[in-house]
């Protein structure tokens, strides 16, 4: 009889690992601390993903009507600075929509899902994975993020940048857009609730998108925000197995975070189904898990770490205009 494997957080690497592992038979209980459906603050826009990592997983046709976003736009606060064409399109689908459809797929697979559930790891316990996102810290970012409609856009994705911060616009299903930000906190605003996205975009000196959100028509309950977080690796805690962004988040620019998230199971799966099937105690299926998530994704994180910072020197915009954004986008995808 194969162990149960327990899982702490149902987002999309919970999900999907949970998917696939039921799809080789082993037993799966999933905590999830919110509920199905939700909205979370995410670009919504999957770049980088391959295939056969969605195969591999069991969740290829979870994506399989994802809209095709290939054409890029730039902006530094109101003034447009480039478009661009990625070299692979890119999709774009809901986290509203796609994390449901995962979490159905999962429950008719036989996994046992627990929502409003807030539990902890208990460290070194076999069979139990720590993928309940990023880890609160008292970090300097906040993300920001609503579904809109009514506005126009000039590409599949607009990037609109300045001097504390950046925001990527880019359709999903029905005819709404995601609306998705990562500013530097700034404690002299006073707006609140959806107030702050505008307020936020008018501090970065994007004002005319400030005002064309604020004429808008934004989709009931979809405004979230999140603040107090870290990027790249997450600070581990020992003896928890962490995966997804409670393992590392990449900045979001790099439209790379959902792609890693699905890559995080992925890599994660082989080990895992080998200590569930008693081919490998639980400490060294982790170990192999920890070394294989370095080597898979050290590149990416080092490379992102350093382009980063960069989009906030007043050099940016410029740079933005020249500078060859395949290559430089490849190294972190």
């Amino acid at each position: 009889m194969p162990e149960t494997i327990t899982i702490i957080g149902g987002g999309l690497t919970g999900l999907s690992l949970a998917i696939a592992l039921s799809k080789q038979g082993i037993p799966v209980i999933l905590h999830e601390a919110g509920s199905y459906p939700r909205h979370r603050v995410c670009g919504e826009f999957i770049s980088g993903i391959s295939p056969s990592t969605l195969e591999t997983l069991g969740i290829s046709e979870t994506l399989s009507d994802a809209q095709s976003h290939s054409s890029i736009t730039w902006f530094s606060g109101d003034k447009e600075t480039r478009k661009h064409v990625l070299s692979e399109p890119a999709l774009g689908l809901s986290r509203h929509l796609l994390d449901d459809r995962l979490q159905s797929i999962a429950c008719d697979l036989g996994v046992k899902i627990h929502t409003k559930s807030r539990i902890k790891p208990q460290p070194g316990k076999p069979g139990t994975i720590w993928s309940a996102g990023r880890k609160p810290t008292t970090g300097k970012w906040i993300g920001l993020k609503a579904h809109v409609r009514g506005i126009t856009n000039s590409s599949d994705l607009e990037m609109h940048t300045g001097k504390s911060g950046y925001l990527g616009i880019t359709p999903v299903e029905n005819g709404w857009f995601n609306v998705c930000g990562l500013l530097k906190i700034d404690r002299s605003i006073t707006a609140r609730h959806q107030d702050l996205l505008p307020a936020y975009l008018r501090k970065n000196g994007n004002l005319r998108l400030a005002e064309s959100l604020e004429n808008a028509e934004w989709k009931p309950d979809s405004f979230t925000a999140v603040a107090g977080f870290e990027l790249g690796l997450q600070t581990p805690d020992p003896g928890i197995l962490a995966l997804g962004d409670s393992h590392s988040i990449i900045p979001p620019f790099t439209g790379n975070g959902m792609t890693m998230a699905f890559q995080s199971a992925e890599t994660a799966l082989p080990h895992i189904l080998s200590y569930a099937n008693g081919e490998l105690p639980w400490y060294t299926a982790c170990e192999r898990i920890k070394k294989d998530l370095h080597i898979r994704f050290r590149k990416r994180l080092t490379s992102a770490s350093i382009i980063h910072p960069l989009l906030f020197l007043p050099a940016a915009s410029p740079l933005v205009r020249i500078a060859p954004l395949n290559p430089i986008l490849n190294l972190v995808r």
